[in-house]
């Protein structure tokens, strides 16, 4: 089980498949296990690299809060520690932000950069529905059932079978995250926005963003699109924000026919 430690924090990495590489940085509270749906498409045609954020599954939960930049350098550790130069970033939600200050404070290390369901902070951001937000404060002071229940309307498309949510659950439920781990993650989420930088981003950029999702509108995909030179949005109907979830084939195609 391959670990590398990262200025006293020991993170937890994998990798499969082979080719070109490429990192995947996943979202609030959530491990790389919620890669289920995406690592063995992408392992068919990439070294594919994943790793659990500071604060959840197996890596270490440091007292917080943590920032995004911080866990920006905490995944250049773990591409060090892979032995990649150079690779090519999705990201998810608060790993699409993470993927962000990757891309900015490393953009010689940055390759082509997909930016899923995720936001920039900002005057601009286009903000959740007052419950919504409520919901996720909330989180905090839940059980961890309680907590991975709360949200599941907000972030499932209605039209999902609630057998495939299920299934996610299933691998979510042993290792969900502390309430002090989904809390430093969230203080970091909070502090930070890209707004004013994503101008200065220079890798060619894919936003990709489910049509339904409550928790981050679509309006923060399109404003992101429009601020990164060069990039594209794609629109996933009848998805939400997990929309690896919600529409797995389309999401999955459309990710991997930007790649490559």
């Amino acid at each position: 089980m391959p670990h590398v430690n990262h200025n006293g924090t020991k993170l937890y990495w994998t990798a499969e498949g082979s080719g070109d590489p490429l990192l995947l940085i996943m979202g609030l509270g959530y491990t790389s296990d919620m890669w289920h749906r995406t690592v063995p498409e992408m392992a068919k045609h990439f070294r594919t690299i994943r790793f659990d954020n500071r604060g959840v599954g197996k890596s270490d939960v440091p007292p917080g809060p943590y920032s995004i930049a911080g866990m920006a350098a905490d995944a250049a550790a773990v591409l060090d520690a892979a032995g990649v130069s150079a690779a090519h970033v999705l990201g998810m939600s608060m790993g699409g932000m993470i993927a962000q200050e990757f891309a900015l404070q490393y953009p010689g290390r940055t390759r082509k950069l997909v930016l899923g369901c995720t936001a920039c902070g900002g005057p601009k951001a286009v903000r959740a529905e007052r419950v919504v937000n409520d919901t996720l404060m909330n989180r905090a002071t839940m059980t961890q059932e309680e907590a991975a229940v709360a949200m599941l309307a907000y972030i499932y498309d209605e039209g999902t079978p609630r057998e495939r949510i299920e299934e996610d659950l299933a691998i979510r439920r042993p290792v969900l995250p502390t309430p002090a781990g989904y809390l430093a993650q969230l203080q970091g989420v909070i502090a930070w926005q890209s707004y004013e930088r994503l101008g200065q981003i220079t890798s060619d950029t894919l936003v990709i963003h489910g049509e339904t999702d409550r928790l981050i509108p679509i309006g923060n995909g399109q404003l992101i699109a429009d601020s990164i030179p060069g990039a594209k949005l794609v629109r996933i109907p009848n998805a939400s924000h997990i929309f690896m979830t919600d529409q797995p084939e389309a999401s999955n195609a459309a990710i991997l026919e930007f790649l490559k």
